[in-house]
């Protein structure tokens, strides 16, 4: 039973991971079940006994992305004594890294053919916004912040960098990083209180790198 439970377990993340792939490609309309499982080397009986319906398969990446955007925001120590400016800083890094490798993340978060025109929201770029102004304000909570520091605008800037970064194709975005840090290095002067530690923003050492998707 145990072994059956862990195969089914198996089948649905191979579901997950080709409908996003094959979302990525083809966008939404245009895919099709027949190709998902064929992608997925399982049978359309197979898959229709995990998801009813491709808009029930939209669902799941979603889910899934929400789930591996959480990895990426999850309590960490706080390096560089930079506190939690500097940890948003590495989770931007680390979100933009892994929207460029993470097809299911890239799909949820909204950076490829839309799913929420078929009334399948990104509900993982609600969620990082929510993270992002969360995390700002503990930052001014912490006396990081300037009081006149534009939370809100960075906040909607955060979210359109990630977007715009995560719908670049691959091989057009070698240089993800050094946007990241561009963009940080015009909002830190903005934001940051006189008199506080030096941020860096390139990333601390690690980047806020996300561990690898579970499965």
């Amino acid at each position: 039973m145990a072994q059956q439970q862990s195969r089914a377990v198996r089948t649905r993340e191979v579901l997950i991971e080709s409908a996003a792939q094959t979302f990525d490609e083809q966008g939404f309309a245009r895919a099709s079940l027949s190709a998902i499982s064929a992608r997925a080397g399982v049978s359309n009986g197979a898959l229709h006994h995990h998801f009813a319906s491709k808009a029930a398969l939209a669902r799941a990446v979603a889910a899934a992305a929400e789930g591996r955007l959480t990895r990426i925001t999850a309590p960490r120590p706080l390096s560089a004594g930079g506190g939690s400016l500097q940890f948003l800083i590495d989770a931007t890094h680390g979100l933009v890294q892994a929207l460029a490798e993470d097809v299911v993340l890239r799909v949820g978060f909204g950076a490829t053919p839309h799913l929420d025109r078929f009334g399948v929201p990104a509900g993982s770029r609600r969620l990082w916004a929510r993270w992002v102004a969360q995390t700002l304000e503990r930052a001014r909570r912490e006396g990081a912040l300037r009081q006149d520091a534009p939370a809100e605008t960075v906040t909607a800037t955060l979210v359109a960098l990630t977007l715009g970064l995560g719908a670049l194709e691959r091989e057009a975005s070698a240089r993800r990083a050094d946007v990241v840090t561009l963009v940080w290095s015009l909002l830190l002067p903005a934001l940051v209180a006189h008199g506080r530690a030096p941020l860096v923003p390139s990333g601390t050492p690690d980047r806020g790198a996300p561990p690898p998707p579970a499965g």
